[in-house]
């Protein structure tokens, strides 16, 4: 799950860019309004953590910027104010909660797996794909109930999969989920076949049918029905 957090107070930022890294999140980061709506533009995000009260403009313009997209990405805005005014006002352009500084990190990684739960999978803590269960929470995974032992990349992999199924994925956009914008680094998307075919393989062997099919140059979709072998 990838996250972008806009922030300029530097400490606020690395220690909240450091604690979501530290529970499995990709975090990328933005320090004024300019290069938050850059990065909107430019690449899609699971969530965002915006401060109102940015160098040179508003965090809640971003939002709007954000919706007026019809943007999936949830979004939690921050403000060192507690004005009932802001709250209000954010909400109702669309953000999906509020935090008032200085609040607690672990707070914030709640406040951020809800609005993952709520706008990707209704709310459930389980995620369920016909044989396979998935717990975002404790990063487990389970295929006819036995164990799949899969890396970070390929859990997320996984969600991601099951999130956009029945979807054409690009190798483009997953390398970029799995990477963020470090992926503009990269010379070739051949890492993206080697995590889908160790995916798949751990799938297999723990007796999951195969759902992940390869759509000639273009990229994977991940079906309701077993992959043509």
């Amino acid at each position: 799950m990838k996250i972008l957090i806009i922030e300029d107070e530097e400490e606020l930022l690395n220690s909240s860019k450091e604690y979501l890294m530290s529970e499995g999140y990709i975090c990328e980061e933005a320090t004024t309004f300019k290069e938050g709506i850059e990065k909107i533009n430019l690449y899609e995000y699971d969530c965002i953590v915006a401060d109102i009260g940015l160098p040179d403009g508003n965090g809640l313009d971003l939002v709007q910027e954000l919706k007026s997209k019809l943007s999936e990405t949830g979004v939690i805005i921050i403000s060192a104010k507690n004005a009932l005014e802001d709250k209000i006002a954010g909400l109702d352009i669309g953000a999906d909660d509020y935090l008032t500084k200085p609040f607690h990190l672990s707070e914030l990684n709640a406040r951020v797996k809800s609005i993952l739960r709520r706008r990707k999978f209704r709310g459930n803590k389980e995620i369920v794909f016909k044989e396979i269960r998935v717990f975002p929470d404790t990063f487990q995974t389970f295929a006819n109930q036995r164990p799949v032992a899969l890396t970070k990349k390929e859990f997320d992999l996984l969600i991601y999969f099951i999130s956009n199924q029945n979807k054409i994925i690009t190798k483009e956009s997953i390398a970029e989920h799995l990477w963020g914008d470090y992926i503009d680094t990269a010379d070739s998307y051949d890492f993206v076949y080697t995590h889908i075919s160790n995916l798949r393989k751990k799938l297999v062997e723990q007796g999951s049918n195969d759902y992940i099919q390869t759509v000639y140059r273009v990229g994977y979709k991940f079906g309701g029905d077993e992959a043509p072998r």
